[in-house]
């Protein structure tokens, strides 16, 4: 039985933008879609800064699948 969890990287089949939140919901198997929802509401709420400054970081960290 193989119980290792997915690497933390950005999937081509599951991304809007460049597949960040995407990648963060597979490697903890939770739903994409309402990660996205919920991460829109926390950068909107926090006045954008953070969640725009955390994105690019994590585009620039996280590897693409392939």
């Amino acid at each position: 039985m193989n119980t290792a969890k997915p690497s933390l990287s950005r999937p081509l089949d599951d991304r809007v933008l460049v597949g960040v939140v995407g990648g963060i919901a597979r490697r903890f198997g939770w739903n994409s879609t309402l990660l996205r929802v919920l991460y829109v509401v926390f950068s909107v709420l926090s006045a954008a800064f953070p969640g725009i400054l955390a994105y690019l970081l994590l585009w620039l960290l996280m590897p693409e699948d392939g």
